[in-house]
């Protein structure tokens, strides 16, 4: 394992599958066509490779291709969803409902309506202690929440620091007549569970090539055209593409990236989520062997229809939780303790705080994210190396 980086870090990126790589290749070299320029062969071809790679992404989530929007990636598709159906033309509904969980990519456009006049509801979940599954919210809690100027609900499908899964399909029934939008961001779920849109009952869905061995700077949102068609309103102009929802030149090799990426997602994710689920749960046992203190954050792990299967979130009693980042990252083992996207502030994560945990408690949290790559000789050397590292920071709290 000498000079190897063992990643653990796979809520905030997964490493690009080399067969993504191979798909992406020639539209980074010959094939440079522009999918917008269709009265040549190679802008045609480009816009051939677009169209089927709109097609894998469909099928992945149970989409019909034109439903597929492009976009740079989940926050993007996010800001999309969330904004573009606040502006609708017409629209005297003023009201949305999220959680306080939901990713920084929800909260922010959410924060933006509230400063612009919109009210905005975010619903506490299930606190650690609670007798339903930590992280969760209930179809009724969404249904108390929506009033009649309500026109979005936004839910993360699957969360990406304690691996909650919300009932999303159980929600949008319960709240189908009730006029409002369901937007669900899936960014983390692709791959680790099965996602379908009608399953779901979403009209809107947002995703993130990187979170499934994809590119980074591809995305997508599934807006719904069949049964009830949703219509949004676009935030940026000029040019017309992907339907005048998302304007702008194709990043075709992105493009290609995110189809291949997704097609290979679905279609192996029934045979290696188990195997994933398993190393998660080796390396839990590990640590709890060897760590006294230590807790799990989130649902149990022996609830896979509440918890990703390749997520594990502990703390560590009585350990700064960055001084263990920085002792793995000093042994090449790269974890986090929360968002990537949030990593930078100061504050402790708000999803471990909305559950329930202290501030201490929050700030001695790891969270450790497996992949498809991830093997059991770094699943072994990593436990070694944090429980060696958790040992050698009480002895110095402590004087030894």
């Amino acid at each position: 394992m000498d000079g190897m980086a063992i990643y653990l870090d796979n809520h905030s990126t997964t490493r690009l599958d080399p067969r993504v790589l191979d798909a992406m290749m020639p539209w980074l070299t010959d094939r440079y066509g522009n999918a917008g320029s269709t009265t040549h062969e190679m802008g045609r071809e480009a816009r051939e490779a677009v169209e089927r790679a709109r097609d894998q992404v469909g099928r992945a989530v149970g989409a019909v291709p034109d439903e597929i929007v492009f976009t740079s990636g989940a926050t993007e598709a996010i800001n999309l969803a969330i904004l573009g159906s606040a502006s609708r033309p017409g629209r005297d509904r003023s009201h949305a409902v999220s959680l306080a969980t939901e990713h920084r990519a929800t909260l922010d456009p959410l924060a933006h309506l509230a400063r612009h006049g919109r009210a905005v509801t975010l619903l506490d979940v299930a606190s650690q202690s609670a007798s339903e599954p930590c992280g969760t919210v209930t179809a009724d809690a969404i249904a108390r929440a929506i009033r009649p100027e309500t026109f979005l609900v936004s839910l993360l499908l699957a969360n990406n620091e304690i691996g909650t899964i919300q009932p999303v399909g159980e929600i949008a029934e319960a709240i189908r007549d009730r006029g409002c939008l369901v937007h669900v961001d899936a960014s983390q779920a692709l791959g680790r569970i099965t996602v379908n849109v009608d399953d779901l009952g979403c009209d809107l869905a947002s995703f993130s090539a990187h979170k499934f061995h994809g590119p980074k700077g591809a995305g997508c949102l599934f807006v719904r055209r069949r049964g009830r068609p949703c219509r949004i309103d676009p935030l940026t102009h000029g040019g017309g593409q992907e339907r005048g929802l998302r304007c702008g030149t194709l990043d075709v090799p992105a493009i290609v990236g995110m189809g291949a990426a997704a097609e290979i997602a679905a279609r192996e994710c029934s045979a290696e989520m188990p195997r994933i689920t398993k190393l998660r749960d080796r390396l839990w046992n590990a640590l709890a062997a060897s760590i006294p203190e230590i807790a799990i954050n989130g649902p149990p792990l022996d609830a896979p229809a509440v918890r990703l299967g390749n997520n594990l979130n502990i703390r560590i009693g009585g350990v700064d939780g960055q001084s263990l980042l920085a002792t793995l990252a000093a042994e090449g083992v790269a974890a986090s303790s929360g968002s990537a996207c949030s990593s930078a502030e100061p504050a402790p994560s708000h999803v471990l705080r909305a559950i329930g945990l202290s501030e201490d408690d929050a700030r001695s949290s790891l969270r450790f994210g497996l992949s498809r790559f991830t093997t059991a000789e770094e699943i072994d050397h990593a436990a070694a190396i944090l429980a060696a590292g958790v040992s050698r920071l009480r002895g110095q709290l402590r004087g030894i």
